[in-house]
């Protein structure tokens, strides 16, 4: 997992894929394979702030089971995407997730009433973590609960030891996925074998 990552390489379900150009509307888009360098990186303040504001939520870290009140959720969260919008959360994940085709975990935040509110999913290597993919209730919204869970999974993998942290790809340009640019200790991939400092 950890060549595949330092190569680019992604996965939903068994299935490894990697692209440099990529459609979004009515333009190609070059695209920016992005990961964070750990004993580099520090919480910003407005991360921090997240994390305070989500610390009444409760947190569980486990081995991937796609359940019923996770789908629901998923059919809750594809409503906020008006293109490439995904059938199915089967889309991104094996029937066997846990294991299949690696050692795979989720996060689930419930509120105080027990509800399941958001959940994130990231791949565990020797050296990385691989964020997979995240969702959450919309009407949630507010808590910013997408990058709360990135914030935890990134925790953990500073707990663990981990050297890299991978969280996808976004686009050169501004696009829906600029979230993903503000961490700092970021790198990117330059589709020639190297990971270079990111520069916003």
């Amino acid at each position: 997992m950890d060549q595949l990552l330092s190569e680019g390489w992604r996965h939903f379900g068994r299935r490894f894929f990697r692209y440099n150009l990529a459609p979004s509307k009515f333009e190609i888009r070059f695209v920016l394979p992005l990961r964070i360098r750990l004993d580099q990186f520090e919480f910003s303040k407005s991360q921090r702030r997240i994390l305070r504001k989500n610390s009444d939520l409760g947190v569980v870290i486990r081995p991937i089971e796609i359940d019923l009140e996770k789908i629901e959720l998923f059919e809750l969260h594809k409503k906020r995407f008006n293109e490439f919008t995904p059938d199915s959360i089967y889309d991104f994940f094996d029937k066997d997730a846990a294991s299949t085709p690696c050692e795979s975990f989720e996060i689930c935040v419930y509120n105080e009433d027990k509800s399941l509110i958001a959940v994130s999913f990231f791949d565990k290597g020797a050296a990385s973590i691989s964020s997979t993919y995240a969702m959450f209730d919309p009407a949630n919204a507010p808590r910013s609960l997408g990058i709360y869970t990135m914030l935890k999974e990134i925790e953990y993998a500073v707990v663990g030891g981990k050297q890299l942290y991978y969280h996808g790809y976004a686009y050169a340009g501004e696009s829906f996925y600029d979230y993903k640019k503000r961490f700092a200790s970021l790198e990117t991939y330059d589709w020639n074998g190297n990971w270079i400092d990111f520069e916003r």
